[in-house]
C-alpha cells in the first residue's frame, strides 16, 4: 500500500504504513498526543485528524497551542456558538463566522434582538453541547446540492456566499476571500456538520467539542453584511477560546486591564482628542494637549530625519485626477478614495497617498548617479475612505498623517538603504518605550509571477537584499511566500505593547511600479539613462494610530521626557490672590524645556487632582 511519513512537534519523524486516517497514525507513535494536535498538514495543505492521507504524503502534526492550532481551535469554537444560537434563536440566520486574534466572532441575523445579559444563556448552552462530545464532521458535495441544503434551511447569507462562488469560480478567489473565506472556489464546497448545526465552511476543526475546554463569550456589536451600510445589519457575537482555563482566565486579564487603556476613554479624560459628529466620523480634532504630544514626536521625527539625510518636503492635499490615474490609483485603489471636486472643468481629489508628489519633485529634475540616494520625509496628511462601521477611535480612522517617506536609489544601493531603514525603524520605536517587535518579510510566490510587476530578476535580487538585511540584523523574522504587494517585496515592523497585542506600524516595501509609471530615470556613470529603485517607507505608520497605540502601552502616562500634564493648586479665601505668581511659575517653566498647565477654576483640590 505506501507508506507515509509522520513528523512530529518534537522534530522526530516516523515512517508508518498508509491506509489510516492521521488521528491513528499519530496515536500508533504517541498516546501523549491525543487532545495536544488538532489537525495536520498533509502534503502542504490543513486538514481534520479524520483525513486519510495517501501514500508518500509527508504529515506534520498541528498543536493545539500553535498559532495555526489555536486559530482552528477558535474556528471550531465559532460553530459551537453558532450550534446553541440556533437552538436559543430558531429561525437564525448565519452570515460569516471567522477566527481572529485572540478570539473569534460570528455576523448572525437574529429573528429578536440581542444583549450582553442573552450571553450567559448562549454559552451555558454551548457547555451542554461541548459536554456530548459532538464530532465535526465534514461533508464534501457540489455546489449545487450544497445550495439547494441552505436555501431549505432558509440560509440566505450562505446561498450568497455560494452564489459569489458559482459567479466567479476560482478566477476571484478574492471576491470569496471577502466573504470571510468561509469556502473555497470550486465545483465542490465542504460544510461541517456540528449537532443539527450545518455550516459551509472549508475548515478544519477539531476532532469533536471535547477539545473545546475554556472560551467565553465577550461582547455584542452590530455590523453590516459585507462591511457595507446599504446591506442588513447582523449582531456580531464575539467571544475567545483557549487550550486551558488559566490560559482563557489570564487573557480576560488583560481585556480588563485593555478596557482600561482604552485610548478612546483616557482621551477623553486627559483631553487630548475628539471626534465631533459635526465634523465627520474618522475625522480627528487635536486638543491642545494632544497637540502638544504629537509636536513632540514630531520634532523628534524630524530633528533624526535631518540627522540621517532626509529632505523634508510639503506636498498638496488636493490634486488632478490625471495624476492618479498616471499612478494606477484610479484602477486599483479607487474605492478608496474621497469623490473629486469640480474646479474650471477640471476634477481634484483628495490624496490618499503622498508618492507620487514625492516623484514628482524627484523628476522635476534630471538626475545623476551622484544624487543617490535622494530621501524625501514628508509628516503627510492623507484622505481615505473607510466604511463608518470599521472606524475605531484613532486605530482607524479617514483623515491621518502619514510619518512617510521615498528614497530613489540605485540598485547597488537598496541593501544598505533598507539596512538604515530598519535600524532607525527599530531604534524609533524603541524611543517611546517599545522595545519587543516582530518582523515579516513578504515574498512573491514564483508560481505567480505575472501578476507583479517588474521583472522575476529584480525580485529576485531585492528580495536577496531584503533577507539579507533581515539576517545581519540578528533578529528573528518570518518568511511569507506570496504576500509581498504586487509592486514588490517588503519588510513589516509589529511592536508588541504592554499587553502582549501585536500593532503593524512600520513597513519597508520596494516598488518596481511606480518609477516605470513615471518613466523615472537617471544619468549613470557611463553616461547612459538608468531606472532607479524606489522605497516607500514609514516608521510610526500615522501619527494618529501611534498615538492611540501610545496612549493605551503607558495607560497615559506618558514617559517623563515627553509631557506629563501636572497641576499645582494655591487655595486662598478670594481664589485669586496668588494667580499672578502661578502664571509667573507657568511662564519660566518653559525657558528650561518644561510644559505646565494653569487652572483657575475656583474648586477644591480633590476635584482638581481627579479631574
Amino acid at each position: 500500500m505506501g507508506q507515509v511519513q509522520v513528523i512530529l512537534p518534537d522534530g522526530r519523524s516516523e515512517k508508518c504504513e498508509a491506509g489510516p486516517p492521521v488521528s491513528e497514525l499519530l496515536r500508533r507513535i504517541d498516546v501523549d498526543l491525543e487532545g495536544r494536535v488538532v489537525a495536520a498538514r498533509v502534503g502542504g495543505k490543513t486538514v481534520d485528524l479524520s483525513a486519510v492521507p495517501p501514500a508518500g504524503t509527508r504529515i506534520e502534526a498541528i498543536l493545539i497551542d500553535s498559532s495555526e492550532g489555536l486559530s482552528i481551535l477558535r474556528h471550531s469554537t465559532a460553530h459551537l456558538m453558532a450550534a446553541a444560537v440556533q437552538q436559543v434563536y430558531p429561525g437564525a440566520k448565519f452570515a460569516i463566522g471567522p477566527p481572529v486574534e485572540d478570539g473569534f466572532y460570528y455576523d448572525i441575523d437574529l429573528p429578536r434582538p440581542a444583549a450582553v445579559e442573552d450571553l450567559p444563556v448562549i454559552e451555558a448552552r454551548m457547555r451542554a453541547l461541548q459536554a456530548e462530545r459532538l464530532p465535526f464532521v465534514r461533508m464534501e458535495m457540489p455546489l449545487d446540492e450544497a445550495m439547494r441544503l441552505m436555501q431549505e434551511g432558509g440560509q440566505t447569507y450562505k446561498v450568497e456566499i455560494l452564489e459569489t462562488i458559482r459567479r466567479y469560480g476560482t478566477s476571484r478567489p478574492d471576491a470569496v476571500e471577502e466573504l470571510g473565506k468561509e469556502a473555497e472556489a470550486g465545483e465542490v464546497v465542504s460544510l461541517y456538520r456540528t449537532g443539527s448545526f450545518l455550516d459551509l465552511c472549508r475548515g478544519p476543526h477539531v476532532a469533536d467539542t471535547s477539545y473545546l475546554r475554556a472560551f467565553k463569550l465577550t461582547h455584542i456589536a452590530g455590523a453590516y453584511w459585507r462591511g457595507d451600510e446599504r446591506n442588513p445589519m447582523l449582531t456580531r457575537i464575539y467571544g475567545t477560546a483557549f487550550p486551558t482555563a488559566e490560559a482563557l482566565e489570564q487573557h480576560l486579564h488583560r481585556l480588563e486591564e485593555a478596557k482600561r487603556r482604552d485610548h478612546r476613554r483616557l482621551g477623553r479624560e486627559l483631553e487630548l482628542f475628539s471626534i465631533e459628529d459635526e465634523i465627520g466620523p474618522g475625522l480627528v480634532l487635536w486638543h491642545p494637549k494632544g497637540a502638544l504630544v504629537r509636536e513632540v514626536i514630531e520634532t523628534f521625527w524630524r530633528q533624526e530625519h535631518r540627522r540621517r539625510g532626509y529632505q523634508l518636503v510639503y506636498t498638496p492635499h488636493v490634486a488632478r485626477a490625471h495624476l492618479w490615474d498616471v499612478s494606477g490609483h484610479l484602477s486599483w485603489y479607487r474605492e478608496n478614495m474621497f469623490s473629486g471636486i469640480e474646479v474650471e472643468g477640471q476634477q481634484y481629489l483628495v490624496k490618499p497617498m503622498n508618492c507620487p508628489f514625492h516623484i514628482l519633485i524627484y523628476r522635476s529634475q534630471t538626475r545623476s548617479y551622484r544624487d543617490l540616494p535622494l530621501r524625501l520625509g514628508e509628516m503627510g496628511t492623507v484622505y481615505r475612505y473607510e466604511r463608518s462601521g470599521v472606524l475605531h477611535g484613532l486605530l482607524r480612522v479617514r483623515g491621518f498623517t502619514q510619518d512617510d517617506a521615498h528614497i530613489f536609489c540605485r540598485p547597488e544601493q537598496l541593501e544598505g538603504e533598507v539596512a538604515d531603514v530598519l535600524e532607525m525603524a527599530l531604534a524609533m520605536l524603541r524611543a517611546f518605550g517599545f522595545t519587543e517587535h516582530h518582523l515579516v518579510l513578504s515574498v512573491s510566490d514564483p508560481d505567480r509571477m505575472s501578476k507583479y510587476a517588474g521583472s522575476e530578476g529584480e525580485w529576485r535580487r531585492a528580495e536577496a537584499a531584503l533577507e539579507t538585511v533581515l539576517e545581519k540584523s540578528g533578529m528573528v523574522f518570518e518568511r511569507v511566500k506570496g504576500e509581498a504587494a504586487f509592486y514588490g517585496p517588503k519588510i513589516d515592523v509589529s511592536l508588541v505593547d504592554v499587553l502582549g497585542r501585536r500593532w503593524q506600524c512600520a513597513t519597508i516595501q520596494v516598488d518596481f511600479n511606480m518609477p516605470e509609471r513615471f518613466d523615472l530615470g537617471y544619468i549613470g556613470e557611463d553616461g547612459r539613462s538608468h531606472r532607479p529603485l524606489m522605497v516607500h517607507r514609514a516608521l510610526f505608520g500615522s501619527l494618529e494610530r501611534f498615538f492611540g497605540i501610545l496612549i493605551e502601552h503607558h495607560a497615559g502616562a506618558f514617559p517623563v521626557w515627553r509631557p506629563r500634564f501636572r497641576s499645582w493648586s494655591f487655595r486662598s479665601p478670594s481664589g485669586t490672590r496668588h494667580t499672578p505668581r502661578r502664571w509667573r511659575i507657568a511662564w519660566r517653566r518653559p525657558a528650561c524645556g518644561s510644559r505646565s498647565t494653569i487652572g483657575t477654576k475656583r474648586s477644591d483640590i480633590g476635584f482638581a487632582r481627579r479631574r
